[in-house]
């Protein structure tokens, strides 16, 4: 019924009613009643044993032992509940010594509190040891080779990816080049930097696909376009020339050119070639070790960071990437989600077969968690004494209580019992004796 009270025993939330076995533990009202309850039961026993120890007085015989049963029972029971009630307030409201110990050193508790959780819990040895019994990589595994867990893994994440995308529109990226990315790029020094990254592409010889695919197409363009080089050549002509000998030169030359890079396409070991290899080499060396080239480098870097177009290019790359990634993202059957699927399936069945890839996974979360542990362990547990230092005195007892005093409660009652037990022996003894 619209508007109707949530029953008793349920928490409200702001998704509505919530009940307290979905909350997952017992309402503050459920502990009090059982706290209620278990006071009753210890204060019935004591009641009980007064009523026997007043009906028994006096009496002889086997009345005797049930009188001294009675007597030590009620001492019992006032002994713990004394003892119970001291925890959490001056019994009878009267200050004795030592009494009233949560409300008096709750801050005391709270670090002794704080340094068991960080001994026991949040120490690297611990740490590591939960991780290494929890097998983490190969639960992962067995998870994720299910295609369905798989699937929705890749699902969830294409979710979060598009709307962080959606967040991140084309303005705020470009605001982020032009304010963070381009003037950290043209701070920081470079050349260095570009002249290691030649040195290494040289070394490994990976600019020669590069090298061939430049001499290719150059070769296609002067074989398709002589024209367009016999008017180049032919504006650079003196004037006094005859028409007839500069076609002859231009002919020439674009043959020449033509053949030239011919025999450097056809020749992996062309002279060229090796030029080309030394010329990087020694532009590598010198971005390295030569003031003036990274000086020069530096320079050029600046003029090509301060061009217009240079973020305008930026911006529009990031678009088109940003357009490309949401339209695959969004589409269940596109290339990106069915590979993601596919790696995630093969990495799950990865880390239940091949115990070395388990062991090194298992190593690296290991390795995380001790990290954490250990850089911010102490600050984590610092949240103990933060929580307990802003409580009243007052209000900790009565929350410690309302948690732990209806446990609490059968120590009374176990006193109650036990102190009939040994009054009932202490008096057989003196009896006998």
């Amino acid at each position: 019924m619209s508007g109707a009270a949530p029953a008793k025993g349920h928490q409200v939330s702001d998704a509505g009613p919530v009940s307290a076995a979905a909350a997952g533990a017992p309402t503050d009202e459920a502990r009090r009643r059982g706290l209620r309850r278990m006071r009753s039961l210890a204060l019935g026993l004591l009641l009980l044993a007064a009523v026997v120890y007043a009906l028994t007085l006096g009496l002889s015989g086997g009345w005797g032992y049930v009188h001294a049963a009675a007597e030590a029972s009620m001492v019992g029971a006032f002994a713990d509940w004394f003892a119970v009630t001291a925890l959490f307030r001056h019994p009878l409201g009267i200050p004795v010594p030592h009494t009233a110990l949560i409300p008096a050193r709750k801050d005391t508790l709270a670090r002794s509190l704080q340094s068991f959780v960080t001994e026991n819990f949040l120490s690297e040895a611990v740490v590591r040891r939960r991780i290494a019994d929890a097998e983490i990589s190969r639960r992962l595994g067995g998870w994720l080779r299910e295609e369905g867990h798989s699937r929705r893994v890749v699902d969830e994440a294409s979710v979060l990816l598009r709307a962080a995308l959606a967040r991140f529109d084309d303005d705020e990226a470009s605001l982020l080049i032009q304010t963070e990315l381009l003037p950290r790029l043209a701070d920081e020094p470079l050349s260095a930097v570009a002249g290691r990254l030649l040195q290494e592409v040289v070394a490994e010889g990976a600019h020669r696909g590069l090298v061939d695919l430049a001499v290719t197409e150059g070769h296609r363009w002067l074989v398709d376009n002589p024209e367009t080089v016999y008017r180049v050549l032919g504006s650079r002509a003196p004037w006094w020339t005859p028409q007839w000998l500069d076609e002859r030169v231009m002919e020439k030359i674009h043959a020449e050119s033509v053949a030239w890079l011919t025999e450097i396409r056809d020749d992996p070991d062309h002279s060229a070639r090796h030029a080309i290899d030394d010329l990087l080499g020694k532009l590598a060396d010198d971005l390295q070790h030569d003031p003036e080239t990274m000086a020069s480098a530096e320079r050029l870097k600046q003029r090509v960071v301060s061009q217009p177009q240079v973020l305008a290019a930026a911006t529009s790359l990031w678009s088109g990437v940003r357009r490309a990634l949401n339209s695959a993202l969004a589409d269940p059957d596109s290339q990106l989600r069915r590979r993601a699927l596919f790696r995630l399936c093969e990495l799950g069945r990865q880390l239940v077969e091949d115990q070395a890839l388990q062991a090194r996974v298992d190593g690296y979360a290991s390795d995380a968690a001790a990290f954490v542990v250990g850089r911010y362990g102490d600050e984590l547990t610092t949240v103990i004494t933060d929580t307990v230092r802003r409580w009243d005195g007052d209000e900790t007892a009565r929350r410690i209580e309302l948690h732990v005093g209806r446990d609490l409660q059968f120590i009374r009652i176990n006193g109650t019992l036990v102190g009939a037990l040994a009054g009932l022996v202490i008096y057989a003894v003196t009896r006998l004796a």
